[in-house]
């Protein structure tokens, strides 16, 4: 960054840093410490859809490198279109399965980046539940590096439970690299995986 970027109040975007989703289980922890929910074995990364035989050989070889997990029944990961146009891989584990979950993810995002789709990478997600059926997503912003809760409400409406995002916000201050900037805490709505 140059002096020129400094009087007009430039700064270099934050380079992702796939290493943090690692924080996720002992954050799950914490997060079931002090809020009641616990992991769902659901976790998907969202993308800008791409279309071509080069992420269609991607798409095969993150498939082949999950499908090498012993532990795993079923599809390792499903490729799913949101209403929005935006692309899912959704990969579903145990719930007691989150470390291998959390290697799932970070598994697409690299395979994604080394091929070249890193731009194309917007966020992970890792659901949670808890005992009354409340749903909480802890969501990776892959151009920021850093978390956020997002937790909708039930029902119809596109609506989110404020109030328990900003409680596990500062549940997880010290578990995870969270967004501070709320304006970033953008709402996934019917995201697989949620």
């Amino acid at each position: 960054m140059g002096l020129l970027d400094i009087l007009l109040g430039r700064t270099k975007p934050v380079a992702p840093d796939l290493d943090q989703l690692f924080a996720l289980p002992s954050a799950a922890v914490t997060l079931q410490a002090a809020a009641g929910f616990t992991p769902t074995g659901h976790g998907a990364v969202c993308f800008a859809t791409v279309e071509g035989a080069a992420f269609e050989q991607t798409h095969r070889e993150v498939q082949a490198l999950l499908d090498a997990d012993a532990d795993r029944s079923g599809p390792p990961v499903e490729l799913r279109q949101d209403d929005y146009g935006y692309s899912w891989l959704v990969s579903r584990r145990a719930p007691d399965q989150l470390p291998q979950l959390v290697n799932d993810l970070h598994a697409v995002n690299s395979s994604m980046e080394v091929n070249g789709f890193g731009p194309q990478l917007l966020c992970s997600l890792a659901g949670f539940t808890d005992d009354a059926g409340h749903r909480l997503a802890l969501v990776y912003l892959y151009k920021r590096g850093t978390f956020y809760p997002f937790a909708p409400l039930s029902g119809t409406a596109q609506r989110r439970d404020n109030a328990l995002e900003l409680r596990v916000k500062a549940a997880l201050g010290d578990d995870l690299r969270i967004e501070q900037d709320l304006s970033r805490w953008f709402p996934v709505w019917g995201a697989p995986g949620l």
